[in-house]
């Protein structure tokens, strides 16, 4: 009986199939945003058990274990780790068209050569053969088996970048990088503001006591930042911020966050939008590529805010009108000639072609692709997420210039989302070869899908030392 994993998974036709294993499967991987431990890749971590490996800090898995009926001791709780992989289990057989059965299923396949499909039934089978593999696969040779040629972790302003230097100098063959996103330097008037402060002022040797003071350690760590090789900012946004506020605006703003005032939301809005033009003009003086993550309504469930912290699976899908506030941002810094080279990622699917045609404003007619419409972002990225936003940026762009997929995920196994999404392109291009919408032309749509799976993003975000496929 054919596995449900088998070599042509998700591969409708011929003409999918030959683009897939001729093309696509062969290229290595780019990674370019992630939320991987810098220190894992640092110590090459060596994982105790499947469930540190694959379940530890996955809001996705929690998301659908409490959709399920599981009790969060089994999530984010203190039940012993044999017992959490259970419960996951127990809920598989339940996402069945969701992106998870897909992914849970490409993981074990890919990572650990397993075909058997993960159930209350198979649980203990699955976790002893799994474990019994792990000590093979420590966090280096993860990278190696998928062939990771370069990844960028995300990294806070006050990160000292011990670990990146630490992997710097280790000889790793992947190449690692930090991307800056200075999200928490924007937080004005949060109880924890100051805090974050008095952390950057010692990563930067710096009192920060005014806002020029605060734009100088900033502008230091994002020097610190490329000579470590970063050439990536990242910036999360429910969306994009007001572009009016004068240097006294945000001065005056700032010093009453300083001396714990009161800060409302219009004016943290505000500072914001100072804040970020200034880094942006950074990053365009450094050749830096700047991405925007718009769209989300974070920390919904405020009780479990309160009792989980953040990033514990509480966020959503966002209605906020995005496109008027995106299109002053980028046009402000147009104006100077001080955008940088930008991807736009957009997690309402209602906004896909506002995204990809305002990316089409901003073309410099000298940079091939240099503002992007990224890929299916969070919630999106699904097969019906991933063919949307295609379809979006091939009728409103030019599709053989996209920078292609990422991981965005704190997890090791998840480079198999590559190969999903390389097997999603390949079968949309397929289908469409075979309907006569594409020419029968493998070699040629093939070098499309070879430029779209790596080499676009390696061309693009100029990565030091990250070469060619």
């Amino acid at each position: 009986m054919m596995p449900f994993i088998h070599d042509d998974f998700l591969l409708g036709n011929d003409a999918a199939r030959e683009l897939y294993h001729g093309h696509a499967a062969t290229q290595p991987i780019l990674d370019y945003h992630n939320h991987l431990p810098p220190r894992d890749i640092a110590e090459n971590r060596q994982f105790g058990d499947l469930w540190e490996a694959w379940l530890e800090g996955d809001h996705y898995k929690w998301r659908a274990m409490r959709t399920n009926g599981v009790t969060e001791a089994f999530c984010t709780g203190k039940a012993a780790p044999r017992e959490k992989f259970d419960a996951w289990a127990r809920t598989v057989p339940y996402t069945l068209r969701n992106p998870l059965y897909h992914w849970t299923h490409l993981e074990l396949q890919r990572v650990f050569g397993i075909d058997t499909l993960l159930s209350p039934e198979t649980a203990a089978d699955v976790w002893h053969m799994a474990n019994e593999r792990l000590p093979a696969l420590r966090v280096h040779d993860v990278m190696a088996r998928f062939d990771v040629r370069a990844l960028c972790t995300t990294d806070d302003p006050a990160d000292p970048l011990d670990w990146h230097a630490k992997i710097a100098a280790s000889g790793l063959p992947t190449k690692v990088f930090p991307t800056f996103r200075p999200d928490k330097a924007t937080m004005v008037g949060d109880a924890e503001y100051n805090a974050w402060l008095e952390r950057l002022g010692q990563t930067s040797r710096t009192k920060i006591n005014s806002l020029d003071d605060l734009l100088a350690a900033l502008k230091q760590r994002h020097d610190a930042f490329h000579a470590a090789g970063g050439r990536l900012s990242d910036h999360g946004l429910e969306r994009c911020p007001p572009v009016d506020a004068a240097p006294t605006d945000a001065a005056r703003i700032f010093a009453a966050a300083r001396a714990g005032g009161a800060v409302t939301p219009q004016e943290r809005e505000l500072f914001t939008g100072f804040v970020l033009l200034e880094i942006a003009r950074w990053s365009a003086a450094k050749g830096w590529t700047m991405q925007l993550h718009l769209g989300p309504r974070r920390n919904n469930n405020s009780a479990a805010l309160a009792k989980l912290g953040r990033d514990t699976g509480f966020d959503s899908i966002g209605d906020l009108p995005q496109i008027d506030r995106l299109g002053r941002f980028l046009d402000a810094l147009e104006a100077t000639h001080e955008l940088p080279k930008t991807v736009l990622y957009n997690v309402n699917p209602i906004d896909n072609y506002a995204f990809a045609t305002m990316a089409g404003n901003f073309q410099d007619g000298f940079t091939p692709g240099k503002v992007q419409f990224g890929a299916a972002w969070w919630f999106l990225d699904q097969k019906d997420g991933i063919t949307q936003q295609l379809d979006a940026l091939s009728q409103c762009g030019l599709l053989r210039r996209f920078i292609g997929m990422l991981t965005d995920s704190r997890s090791f196994l998840s480079f198999p989302r590559h190969e999903y999404f390389r097997r999603i392109l390949c079968d949309v291009l397929g289908r469409e070869m075979e309907r006569g919408e594409l020419p029968a032309e493998p070699v040629m749509i093939g070098a499309m899908v070879r430029e779209i799976c790596y080499d676009n993003a390696q061309q693009l975000l100029g990565l030091p030392g990250v070469e060619k496929a």
